[in-house]
């Protein structure tokens, strides 16, 4: 067998549907959280992202299906009240190889915050997602 091509490579590039950044403020100032804990809806079943540790962001998968949302439950102690995040968007489709397919890229990306809570509120960053290189929400706390 022969190959000229690499189509056999599933994104080897690394050209997948990019996850959402989220990092975090203190009042004005970015911040590190000591614990923090994310729970994300996917609409047939809620995912626990597990535990993070002096972090400073994250990263979340966002949904692939046809919503325009996805939402987020975010707590820093393993008592304490989650908050609950609603991220809206967009997605647009891009054809990226063979034998990756298509990708989404999301955009006019905003938060709202259902319930508050840790979180007391939500500011934009980048309003599209093309990359996880650039912040999208920050949660303030």
């Amino acid at each position: 067998m022969i190959s000229c091509g690499g189509d056999d490579d599933i994104c080897e590039s690394g050209e997948g549907t990019p996850r959402m950044k989220i990092m975090f403020k203190n009042a004005d100032k970015i911040t590190t959280l000591d614990s923090l804990k994310v729970y994300v809806d996917y609409g047939v079943r809620t995912v626990d992202l597990g535990w993070s540790r002096n972090a400073d962001s994250i990263l979340i998968p966002l949904r692939v299906d046809d919503s325009p949302y996805t939402e987020l439950f975010v707590k820093t102690q393993r008592k304490g009240d989650s908050a609950k995040v609603r991220v809206n968007y967009t997605t647009k489709s891009i054809y990226v190889s063979p034998g990756c397919g298509a990708k989404l890229n999301y955009e006019n990306v905003s938060g709202q915050l259902l319930k508050t809570n840790p979180v007391v509120k939500i500011e934009s960053g980048q309003n599209f997602i093309q990359n996880e290189e650039k912040t999208n929400l920050y949660l303030v706390f």
